[in-house]
């Protein structure tokens, strides 16, 4: 089967204070880009990807990519409104039955057995969301009070969100709709079921400057 990874990162690094975007800070001296495409082309000898960047970046996610990799294994396109209409973008490039990795850009600490296990469990039901427990106990708003609810129910939802090409392609081929938060709602409200797989607890998504400083201590330890 056919692999093919959508790495959408188009964030502009607002909450980052940063005059470029996180996706293309320095982490150990290299683009936190560097390590999204590092693990992913690490993973399978025969995976293709997709990266998709806002339009005004796309030659410095192209320098990246000749500095370090195989260009023949990477494809660059321009990214769109919202996340969906990204990944919507990247996904009209694909034309063969496949599996079909979605992640984000910035979660760059992932593993080769994640996405192996991912891909795995795609191929055998269909879809393959990692999710974590939560640690912490959460409550649940209802108009002027609310209410605690069972914690172990809870599941924090990461990426990479994997398909098969026959579900998420025509799935995607919808117009976008608020409740559209990650690819797994689009997936539902096209009336399919979507299966959970275990996510890790160093997957994390770099989004604030104490995020870089984690990031780079969980480098030190690998």
């Amino acid at each position: 089967m056919k692999k093919y990874a959508v790495i959408v990162a188009g964030g502009n690094g607002s909450r980052m204070n940063a005059s470029i975007p996180k996706q293309y800070l320095l982490l150990k001296g290299k683009p936190v880009l560097y390590y999204t495409l590092d693990v992913f082309l690490r993973s399978y000898n025969d995976i293709h990807i997709i990266l998709v960047l806002p339009k005004e970046y796309l030659a410095e996610g192209e320098k990246i990519i000749n500095d370090f990799f195989d260009v023949n294994r990477i494809q660059v396109i321009s990214g769109g409104e919202t996340r969906f209409h990204s990944v919507q973008n990247g996904l009209q490039l694909i034309k063969d039955e496949s599996i079909v990795f979605v992640h984000d850009g910035v979660r760059c600490l992932l593993s080769t057995e994640l996405i192996h296990r991912c891909y795995e469990t795609a191929l055998k039901f269909g879809s393959a969301i990692p999710v974590i427990d939560s640690k912490d106990s959460v409550r649940i708003l209802k108009d002027d009070t609310n209410e605690t609810i069972d914690r172990s129910l809870v599941k924090l939802v990461q990426t990479p969100q994997t398909f098969q090409s026959s579900i998420l392609l025509p799935a995607f081929n919808t117009t976008y709709k608020n409740s559209f938060t990650d690819e797994a709602t689009v997936i539902e409200a096209f009336g399919e079921k979507i299966t959970l797989v275990q996510g890790e607890e160093n997957n994390i998504k770099i989004t604030n400057p104490i995020d870089l400083i984690i990031a780079e201590k969980i480098l030190e330890t690998k």
